[in-house]
């Protein structure tokens, strides 16, 4: 099996290689053209807790539904 996986990979990989797209990063070595406040700055950082911690938190809440049959 590794044969046919060597041959297939060695076939292949020109082919994927020939058209592939060269991406570039976005880096800027300059400072921020606005500055975000402390307002924005907590709403954003509520906001990204509440999409992480708020699915969990919710089957958390509600286990003893998910463990009955019903």
């Amino acid at each position: 099996m590794p044969v046919f996986l060597r041959t297939l990979a060695s076939r292949a990989a020109p082919a994927l290689r020939s058209h592939a797209v060269t991406q570039r990063a976005t880096i800027y070595s300059r400072p921020a053209k606005e500055k975000i406040g402390p307002l924005e700055t907590v709403i954003g950082l509520g906001m990204f807790s509440l999409a992480i911690l708020g699915p969990s938190g919710w089957i958390l809440a509600h286990l003893e539904d998910y463990k009955k049959k019903e």
